[in-house]
């Protein structure tokens, strides 16, 4: 830490003492650009004084500055995309400042800079166009309109970026083809923990959209950035007061119609923005959304074939889930202005996710291959010898809550040729459940000697139904069913914390026709993650009790699962009677220690760079460095069997030995990359960056937990190496009309020490010879190419009506490969495509905005693309293609009031995942969630 912050304090006292000479009788130029309407700030404005050839781009205040310009008049030259350019003439002072603001007006006239699709379109290819690396951004208008429900489903519109959706609304977010997990993700320039104990990532569907001013899909790195992102870094800004030069306050009111459960869900926002004077603001917002909905799921397991060929699965699983989510998200900003030179601020996050969810499911579990079939069908008997056909009846009762909470203050200070930026902040996020009841079931065995048969037809792909062929009776009696078990999430605690400290330090030198600006930084986070569980397992119970007991009724569309428990009568029978319930000591005792870990990871970081900065280019080079140091603890849980002597007497009892062990280390990585941006024509504008960077282990693969049962072993593996990654980036974008541009990259990722399970026989642990073992290592490397093609257009050059139609279209193709072990065998190796990688995705909104009516239809197809790893090619998880339609509509009834509707999933796209096995596509999981509409009212004032 004080040897990162003393690179920089002995990079300024150099700067502060360089002999290069400043400019004699030189001014500084300064001042804000914003609307003509004087509504807000413009971000990513272009300002160039032309004749020294010198340019600069606004901040999100839309302030800008040049120092040490020569006495003498100027023009001044202002562009932004949508807008038509301004110039101006300007009088520079032989000493002191000037200020110049600047207004902007839409090239179609009004407030299109401001309110609408055209609005959003221009703000963020604005901001793509004045980056200095390969970005995209989206971006809410001045009231506040962003087109999606979480950050997570309005970056499913970027190119080269692929959603993963949970119970049909998007979570996890893939980057050019690399596993959620490589990427990072931060609010206000503060990075955020991973709420759930087993991941590096962050489920976005979290953080409602309704308190985000934008967010940006970083593809390239600069030194000054975090390193550990090897597929992007997804940074999220909450609004500010000094974003807006007129105040704010905005209500929405919404209601969601699911056409499964039949039921309305409640949605609510309030934004706002405040000055208090022109130099200190407030602004915030609080949006709260209830929804309700239903999914029809199917999952098969255990594919496998019979000595004569034919194919079967051995578990059948029919799940109905009805589930409840609330999300609250909160923002507040403070900006405060002490002095021209400096800003200082303060902006929080707290965003709160609850899930409720209940799963009646109907299990089929075969112990034998089937009677006989055919391809399209096969059937079991429980008649036959050693047939055993178990059928459970179980309800997940579970109740999750997950919280992001984020702190930073900060400020900026530039003075003349200097500038200075500093922060500190404070992230938390965790996951918590407290007595969810995860399940409880009731089983009928039927073996030999019942009377009972079932067969299932394979003829569709994405379904596989089932007929009872004898035994009816005793299968939909419920009295049948006896109870199992229930297990009791009594406690799990998820924590993930981070604190840091962050100073930047820069010197700019004004040179002839550019600037050149030497900047260093350094940065110091703090991070604990842990994972605490408290497990009962109850298998008996001191009377008697079956499912007759606790009867509800269905509301699943894809088969019959009846008889099936209610909701919620077991939990209140379970409260009531739980010193009726027997506890397994052994099981309880082995749950509630085997997934505990607690990890500590301390990064230091220092940098150094170079800017060259003209009209035509601009160019980045330096390094970064990162070190790591990590304190890991886990458990080893050891289980010992019962044993007897040869009178039959137990000697020793059935027992779980459970051994802590801690591991430390450290490491270091250089981290060089060099960036270029080049604009040989007004409005061409070239782009090339070649960066390293890396992404540290999950930290729960890191914990030194071991189980060992039965000689055999799994383990996590604190020696894991971090992802390494070399990136390559080309791209080109041209912008043109009044709000429009096409552009086109390729891009290529050499990634070393991927992450990937093995096995392997005979292992030594701890001085004992295992038969096998299982951990994680690191493999072979993994390459990621690909190109992408963006285009956008606002057609405000057609005739009337259709001057209102807008159009964007982008399309990804992505080749990422990487190599795995055949069933963990590193003699075994083969090529996969690398999880969560789709190799064609393109997304296409057509909208059309003129007078009060605004009209918009979104669609998205992402290709099939490998989900998880199995031991073999006919092992792997496939999730199938995918295509999404979304529609709406806005009418704006006053100034100031608008109603909008919305269908979302208008194809009722399904989740459809698979095995290519023997030659077909064999269901793994199947779920349908239908049509969603929305309807409401929004104002502003």
């Amino acid at each position: 830490m004080v040897k990162g912050f003393g690179v920089v304090r002995g990079l300024a006292l150099l700067l502060a003492g360089t002999s290069i000479a400043t400019i004699a009788h030189a001014g500084e130029l300064a001042g804000n650009v914003a609307d003509a309407s004087g509504t807000r700030s413009l971000q990513a404005a272009n300002v160039r004084i032309v004749e020294l050839g010198r340019a600069t781009t606004t901040a999100r205040d839309g302030s800008y500055s040049f120092a040490d310009v020569p006495a003498g008049t100027y023009t001044l030259e202002t562009t932004y995309v949508g807008a038509e350019p301004v110039r101006q003439t300007v009088e520079v002072p032989e000493t002191g400042r000037i200020t110049v603001n600047i207004a902007l007006s839409g090239a179609g006239g009004g407030d299109i800079l401001v309110i609408g699709q055209a609005a959003n379109q221009a703000s963020a290819l604005s901001r793509q166009r004045a980056a200095d690396g390969v970005e995209n951004v989206l971006t809410r208008d001045a009231i506040g309109q962003f087109p999606d429900q979480n950050v997570a489903e309005s970056l499913r519109r970027l190119p080269g970026v692929n959603v993963l959706d949970d119970q049909g609304e998007g979570r996890f977010v893939s980057i050019r083809g690399l596993d959620p997990e490589l990427n990072a993700s931060s609010v206000n320039g503060v990075r955020l923990p991973a709420p759930e104990s087993d991941v590096r990532s962050v489920a976005l569907d979290v953080i409602s959209s309704d308190i985000i001013e934008s967010i940006e899909v970083k593809k390239s790195l600069t030194p000054d950035m975090d390193a550990d992102a090897v597929g992007g870094s997804i940074e999220i800004k909450t609004t500010s007061a000094f974003d807006r030069k007129k105040d704010l306050f905005a209500v929405k009111a919404e209601g969601s119609y699911n056409d499964l459960t039949e039921s309305v869900s409640p949605k609510g926002s309030v934004d706002f923005s405040k000055k208090l004077g022109d130099n200190f603001g407030i602004a915030g917002g609080l949006s709260f959304y209830r929804r309700k909905f239903a999914t029809n799921n199917q999952e098969v397991d255990g594919w496998d074939t019979t000595d004569d060929g034919l194919v079967y699965a051995d578990t059948v699983e029919y799940r109905d889930y009805d589930v409840e989510r609330k999300r609250i998200s909160g923002s507040l900003s403070l900006d405060f202005r002490p002095a021209d030179t400096t800003t200082l601020y303060a902006r929080g996050l707290y965003s709160q996710f609850d899930d409720q969810e209940y799963r009646r499911r109907l299990t089929f579990e075969m112990e034998e291959g089937p009677r006989g079939g055919n391809a399209d069908a096969v059937g079991f008997s429980s008649e036959d010898e050693d047939q055993e056909i178990s059928v459970q009846r179980d309800l997940k009762d579970r109740f999750e809550r997950q919280r992001i909470r984020s702190l930073v203050l900060g400020g900026k200070t530039e003075t003349g040729p200097w500038k200075l930026e500093y922060s500190g902040s404070w992230a938390k996020s965790s996951e918590t459940e407290h007595g969810s009841i995860d399940p409880v079931g009731f089983e009928r065995v039927f073996e030999n000697g019942d009377d009972f048969g079932v067969s299932f037809n394979y003829a569709r792909d994405m379904h596989v139904p089932y007929t009872i062929t004898a035994g009816q009776a005793a299968f939909l009696d419920p009295t049948e069913y006896e109870f199992d078990k229930v297990e009791r999430t009594t406690l799990s605690d998820s924590e993930d914390e981070e604190f840091a400290l962050k100073a930047d330090i820069a010197r700019s030198f004004a040179m002839d026709n550019s600037d050149f600006t030497i900047q260093a930084g350094a940065k110091q986070r703090w991070r604990t993650k842990s994972y605490n569980g408290t497990f009962d397992i109850y298998k008996g119970f001191d009377g008697d009790i079956t499912l007759a007991d606790f009867l509800g009724e269905q509301d699943y569309d894809l088969a019959i699962i009846e008889p099936t428990l209610s909701k919620t009568g077991f939990r209140d029978f379970f409260d009531d009677n739980i010193g009726s319930f027997e506890l397994d000591p052994l099981d309880t005792k082995s749950a509630s220690a085997e997934e505990d870990y607690s990890v500590d990871e301390d990064v230091t970081a220092a940098y150094l760079l170079g800017r060259w900065d003209s009209d035509t280019l601009r160019v980045i080079g330096g390094v970064r460095m990162e070190r790591t140091r990590n304190r890991i603890t886990g458990n080893i849980l050891t289980f010992i069997p019962e044993i007897e002597d040869d009178a039959g007497e137990v000697i020793q009892d059935e027992d779980v030995l459970i051994t802590p062990q801690t591991f430390r280390r450290s490491y270091t990585d250089w981290l060089p990359s060099l960036t270029v941006r080049y604009e040989p024509v007004q409005n061409l504008v070239l782009r090339a960056s070649g960066s390293k960077s890396l992404m540290r282990p999950k930290l729960s693969k890191l914990a030194p937990r071991a189980v060992i049962e039965d000689n055999e072993g799994e383990f996590g593996n604190p020696d894991l190496k971090p992802y390494e990654s070399w990136n390559l980036d080309f791209a080109a974008e041209y912008y043109f009309s009044s709000n429009a541009a096409v552009s086109a990259g390729v891009f290529y990722k050499d990634v070393k020490n991927y992450i990937v399970d093995q096995t392997l026989e005979d292992v030594v642990y701890n001085g004992v010879t295992l038969d096998e073992a299982t951990t994680a290592i690191n493999g072979d490397k993994a390459t990621v190419k690909g190109f992408e093609f963006s285009y956008n257009q606002v057609f405000d050059f057609l005739p009337a009506p259709f001057d209102g139609l807008q159009a964007q279209f982008n399309y990804t193709y992505t080749d990422a490969k990487g190599t795995v072990f055949a069933d963990g065998d590193i003699e075994d190796p083969r090529e996969i495509m690398l999880p969560s990688s789709s190799k064609n995705t393109f997304n296409a909104v057509l909208g059309y905005e003129k007078g009060p009516l605004s009209l918009r239809a979104a669609g998205t197809y992402r290709d099939k693309y490998l989900d998880e790893i199995g031991g073999v090619a006919e092992e792997d998880r496939i999730v199938a293609d995918q295509f999404r339609l979304d529609l709406s509509a806005k009418y704006r009834v006053t100034p100031g009031v608008r109603v909008f509707v919305e269908w979302v999933n208008v194809t009722d796209a399904p989740y459809f995942a698979y095995q290519q096995f023997e030659g077909r596509r064999r269901l793994l999981q199947y779920e349908d969630y239908s049509w969603t509409a929305k309807f409401g009212v929004s104002a502003n004032f």
